[in-house]
């Protein structure tokens, strides 16, 4: 209450001064007069508002500044802890480009492994075509070679044939067929 008489005396003899000196430096005694009542009627103005409504005014104010406070303490918690975040976040950033170094890493071995394993199986089943290969060839060849077998041998026969028709006669032909009856009869 005093400060606000305090500062209300002060505005009101500025205005004073000011007011007076617009006028040709002289002050009347009816504007002294004059200007008493009005920072009168404004003393007793203030000090009926400050009396009916200086509790609230005050309590408004109060609850302003501690709302302030608690605002600004709230804002610190927030800021503290956004701070922390933001460590975090930069933190999770730098471990990020070490874990994608770690993935590329792990990615690599897993494609040599398993480049090394299509390698060893295209090997084995390099190895499994070759011996069937080498089978079928064998078989080819056996096969192949029992064909020219039984050609020679027919060839064989047929040369016999020849060379025994050639020089063989009736009269021997038919001794030699006598001679092999009279063997497979007595057998």
């Amino acid at each position: 209450m005093q400060m606000i008489l305090a500062v209300a005396v002060c505005i009101l003899a500025g205005a004073a001064v000011a007011h007076a000196s617009g006028h040709g430096g002289g002050v009347t005694e009816d504007q002294l007069w004059n200007y008493a009542w009005r920072v009168l009627n404004f003393v007793v103005v203030v000090a009926i508002l400050w009396k009916l409504a200086g509790s609230k005014i005050k309590d408004l104010l109060v609850g302003r500044q501690q709302e302030i406070k608690e605002n600004l303490d709230d804002l610190a918690v927030r800021q503290a802890d956004a701070e922390k975040k933001l460590k975090q976040v930069e933190q999770s950033i730098a471990n990020l480009s070490q874990e994608k170094q770690a993935i590329l890493d792990e990615a690599e071995k897993q494609g040599v492994a398993l480049k090394a394993a299509i390698i060893e199986k295209a090997e084995q089943d390099a190895a499994q075509i070759r011996e069937q290969a080498k089978k079928t060839a064998a078989n080819e060849a056996a096969g192949a070679v029992e064909a020219i077998r039984a050609e020679v041998a027919d060839l064989v026969v047929r040369a016999a044939e020849k060379i025994v028709q050639e020089k063989l006669s009736d009269a021997d032909h038919d001794k030699l067929v006598d001679e092999y009856l009279t063997k497979v009869v007595l057998n």
